[in-house]
């Protein structure tokens, strides 16, 4: 809308952090707005979906997220922390990519992007289980555990330092097409079914083209006349199915697990192999999911899993921790991370260890 200033013409947000929002925008200022909405086929989910400038060739309409905002110089300092549930939710990627999916945008100077890899639209929690009483669902593979808030804190205060001293933040990190880190669903999906578990939801989750009427702030057509998808992208995947594209954690640089941004419905709850999402049929809150390598080698050929056994990679669980303390220290001297946040991160390291290193 353009608005940020207040009434005598100074900035009102100096800096802004949007958490997991992806391409969605929420419905505000329209007629019969419900801010808590997540329905897909919803206002929320229109284009624009980047900063910048772009055309939508299908509808012939130009527009930005920060056009207005640009025009009037008075643009705050960004930050937008994703998930890779936003991508495989069908929008993630319309942020930074071009509507054809061929092509990276350009991210504005005062704009950061990062991406959490192999984490999930909440809080992850330890240790694991296939069901969330709070939210009365049930899932295929395990919930994903990642907790990503030590990311999070580290983002604050670095946005704190830009607004303040004008210290720039660590460079963005997410999913691109030029590096080849940014690839299709489908394409992610055939390395991750060859692993126990990890048969990607059907169908796939895509934005379409909306038209609410000439005016979509005051809807004249409901339901809206539905149009052509949007291409979308996720993170390409190594031999694990671990994210490669965004910013890691530990537990993804040095994995005990698989690590994903979805879940499916299990068949108690119905709609098996669907996406399991915490918020109904409309759309919400999508889980994502935690599949423990094979604690051995004969567990691993029992179960033809492609990937390497954890008594294979390390040596012992002293080994293991060191090389997360050694991850974490990269990722502290990056600024990525707090050093305050070290023992925290060496502790849930030892868990998780102790917990998938245990044969069944």
């Amino acid at each position: 809308l353009g608005v940020n200033v207040d009434e005598e013409g100074r900035v009102a947000f100096d800096g802004l952090i949007p958490h997991v929002a992806g391409g969605k925008r929420g419905e505000f200022n329209q007629r019969f707005a419900q801010p808590s909405s997540q329905a897909s086929r919803s206002t929320n989910s229109l284009f624009p979906f980047s900063d910048v400038d772009q055309t939508d060739h299908n509808t012939n309409i130009t527009d930005g997220l920060l056009s207005k905002l640009s025009a009037t110089g008075t643009l705050p300092k960004i930050m937008y922390t994703y998930t890779p549930s936003e991508y495989w939710g069908g929008h993630g990627s319309l942020v930074h990519t071009d509507l054809s999916a061929t092509r990276d945008l350009d991210i504005p100077e005062n704009v950061r992007i990062y991406v959490y890899s192999g984490s999930q639209h909440a809080l992850g929690s330890f240790p694991l289980t296939d069901s969330d009483p709070t939210d009365n669902v049930r899932s295929n593979n395990p919930i994903n555990c990642l907790d990503h808030r030590p990311f999070l804190r580290a983002a604050l205060r670095n946005m704190d330092l830009w607004v303040t001293e004008g210290i720039e933040p660590p460079p963005s990190l997410y999913p691109m097409i030029a590096d080849g880190t940014a690839i299709t669903p489908e394409k992610a999906a055939e390395t991750l079914e060859k692993i126990p578990g990890g048969i990607s939801p059907q169908p796939l989750r895509q934005f379409m083209r909306l038209d609410f009427g000439e005016n979509p702030g005051v809807p004249s057509q409901i339901p809206a006349k539905k149009g052509n998808e949007y291409p979308h992208l996720v993170s390409a995947v190594d031999t694990d199915g671990n994210e490669i594209g965004g910013l890691k954690l530990p537990f993804i640089t040095v994995p005990l697990a698989t690590h994903t941004g979805w879940n499916t419905r299990h068949e108690d709850m119905g709609g098996s192999g669907q996406t399991l999402s915490t918020g109904g049929a409309s759309g919400g809150t999508l889980k994502g999911s935690t599949i423990p390598f094979p604690p051995n080698k004969i567990a691993r050929e029992a179960t033809k899993d492609p990937r390497l056994s954890i008594e294979e990679r390390y040596e012992s669980g002293t080994q293991y921790i060191n090389l997360v303390k050694e991850a974490c220290l990269n990722l502290i001297t990056q600024r990525y991370l707090l050093a305050g946040d070290l023992e925290q991160l060496l502790e849930l390291g030892e868990s998780h260890y102790e917990s998938f290193s245990v044969s069944d």
